[in-house]
């Protein structure tokens, strides 16, 4: 399916009234999800607890940047 046609198929499926913010909301969010399919079944992943590690070094830094 080509680029227009998946825009096009998402377009029908909203609500008439859907606002110019919301279809923009849509596409970030669809190429998000894609773009998070493509990394895992090229193996661009981390594992749960190095997520966290992570998350908590950079939660440290802005505690510590905040209480400054």
């Amino acid at each position: 399916m080509t680029a227009k046609q998946e825009i096009t198929e998402l377009l029908e499926r909203l609500p008439d009234e859907t606002t110019l913010e919301d279809i923009q909301y849509h596409l970030y969010v669809r190429e998000k999800v894609q773009r998070g399919l493509r990394d895992a079944d090229e193996g661009r992943t981390i594992t749960q607890e190095e997520a966290e590690k992570r998350m908590s070094k950079w939660l440290n830094i802005s505690t510590n940047s905040a209480q400054i």
